[in-house]
């Protein structure tokens, strides 16, 4: 039986989303790592930048380790969903740098704290613990990995989490009908929602 250790998993968890954002800019000028790709205005280097803004407020304030030189976006002193988008003067560097820096301050919270320490996420009401905010940003950073799998597809065809995309479906013509034929069929049966 091999031993477990709960905050290594967790911490590998993340750092393994983490690692997938980020290799969705690889390869991509920047207007692809900058533009709206829905409706929503979802573009790669804005998810980046949001996730470096999570990781320095849960890691950092949240736990009275405020992060160093923390941008005016993630205070609320900034226009709304400014944490979503690139500037024209924000470069890739300055974001990806950013998130790496964010990362390695949490990396550091993560390491200093067990997971019943206690913090307290500026402007939530209640107190959570380490082990709660590694989980809530494991979540977070994968769900935010898909948008990015999902806005890099539409780009350029890569997905997946490695390059290469060995964990999903191969681009195949005869896979797409199958899957289109199947909701034509489901929605000439009617609409059955309760």
């Amino acid at each position: 039986m091999t031993a477990s250790d709960p905050k290594a998993d967790l911490r590998l968890y993340l750092q393994d989303a983490r690692d997938v954002l980020l290799w969705k800019l690889d390869g991509l000028p920047e207007y692809d790592i900058r533009r709206p790709l829905t409706p929503t205005g979802t573009n790669l280097l804005g998810l980046v930048k949001h996730l470096a803004g999570a990781e320095a407020l849960y890691f950092g304030a949240t736990f009275g380790r405020p992060f160093p030189g923390t941008p005016l976006w993630i205070t609320g002193d900034a226009e709304p969903d400014a944490d979503l988008w690139a500037r024209a003067d924000e470069t890739r560097e300055d974001i990806v740098g950013l998130y790496r820096r964010a990362c390695a301050h949490a990396d550091e919270t993560i390491a200093a704290l067990p997971l019943d320490a206690v913090g307290r996420v500026p402007g939530a009401p209640g107190d959570m613990t380490l082990h709660r905010i590694l989980t809530h940003m494991i979540a977070e950073t994968q769900r935010h990995a898909g948008h990015a799998d999902i806005v890099r597809e539409l780009i350029d065809g890569a997905v997946g989490q490695r390059p290469g995309g060995l964990n999903v479906a191969p681009h195949d013509p005869e896979h797409i009908a199958r899957v289109e034929r199947a909701a034509k069929e489901a929605a000439a049966r009617g609409d059955r929602r309760t």
